[in-house]
C-alpha cells in the first residue's frame, strides 16, 4: 500500500497527523515483539514538549532556613554552624540575557532494551514531527540527541514523514558528526528513512549508515535495526505503517 500524505487534503481532512504519530509507534512495537530475541524489549515513548511546575510556597518556606554567605546558624546544642565567612558575590549583567520559548522536547519514538543488560538501551527510532523541525533551536536539539545516542553505541533509526518542511535531519545529524551521507543534502529530500549506527571493528569505530528517500504513493523501505555488533533484524516501516492506518481507518 502507498505512502500517505498525512498532512494534506485529503487525509488530514479525516485524522489528524498527531494522532497517526501517535499510533505508529505502537505498531511499530507490536510489529517488533514478533521478531526480537527473548532478551529484548521494545517499548512505545510519546512525549509532546515540556511541563514543569514549581511550588515557590514550600520553596521560600525551605531557603528561609538556608544561611547566606557570611551568616551563622545555630540550630541549639548538637547544631551545626557555619563558618562566618565574609565571602560574597558582587552583582554583576549577566554575558546574555535574550526573552525565548521554554525547550520543548516532542518525542514519537521507539525504544530498544536489552534486558540481560539491566535494561540497556540499544536502539530508538524516531519519528519526526513538524515540532522538531519548526525552529534552528529545535533541529539542533534532535540532532545533538541523536548523535549522543549513537556515541553511546545507540544503533538509531530516523524516520521522516513530515511533507510540510523540507529540513533533512537526517542530513544535519551526519553533517554534525563530520561524515555526511553525500546521498543526500540537508534540505532534500523533504521525506526520508535511515538507519545509523557507530560499531567497534577491531581497534576502530565504523560508521555505518542506509538512507532511503520515500514519495508519497510509494511504498516504505525496510531498514536494519541493529541490537549489538552482530544481531539486527527488519524494521518494516511499510508493514507497521499500513496497520497504524487500519486501526486509524486512514485510507
Amino acid at each position: 500500500m502507498p505512502l500517505r500524505d498525512h498532512f494534506r487534503l485529503p487525509v488530514s481532512k479525516h485524522s489528524s497527523w498527531e494522532g497517526f504519530h501517535a499510533m505508529w509507534p505502537g505498531c511499530i512495537v507490536q510489529q517488533l515483539s514478533k521478531l526480537l530475541p527473548p532478551e529484548y524489549i521494545a517499548e512505545p515513548r510519546v512525549h509532546l514538549g515540556t511541563e514543569m511546575e514549581i511550588d515557590i510556597g514550600a520553596l521560600e518556606i525551605e531557603m528561609d532556613d538556608v544561611p547566606t554567605f557570611g551568616e551563622s546558624s545555630d540550630r541549639g546544642e548538637g547544631g551545626i554552624a557555619t563558618a562566618t565567612a565574609t565571602a560574597t558575590w558582587t552583582k554583576t549583567f549577566p554575558v546574555v540575557a535574550v526573552d525565548t520559548d521554554r525547550p520543548d522536547e516532542y518525542e514519537y519514538e521507539v525504544r530498544i532494551y536489552d534486558m540481560d543488560r539491566e535494561r540497556q538501551l540499544v536502539a530508538a527510532i524516531e519519528l519526526i514531527s513538524p515540532a522538531n523541525q519548526d525552529r534552528p533551536e529545535t533541529r539542533m536539539a534532535f540532532v545533538a540527541k541523536c548523535a549522543a545516542l549513537l556515541r553511546k553505541g545507540v544503533a538509531v533509526s530516523v524516520v521522516d514523514l513530515v511533507t510540510i518542511r523540507r529540513f533533512n535531519l537526517y542530513a544535519q545529524l551526519m553533517e554534525f558528526i563530520g561524515h555526511p551521507d553525500r546521498t543526500m543534502s540537508a534540505d532534500t529530500p523533504p521525506i526520508y528513512a535511515a538507519s545509523c549506527r557507530w560499531v567497534t571493528r577491531g581497534t576502530r569505530a565504523r560508521l555505518e549508515a542506509w538512507s532511503h528517500t520515500m514519495v508519497v504513493g510509494e511504498p516504505l523501505p525496510t531498514l536494519p535495526l541493529w541490537l549489538n555488533d552482530t544481531c539486527v533484524v527488519p524494521l518494516n516501516l511499510e508493514l507497521s505503517y499500513e496497520q497504524a492506518c487500519r486501526d486509524l481507518r486512514i485510507v
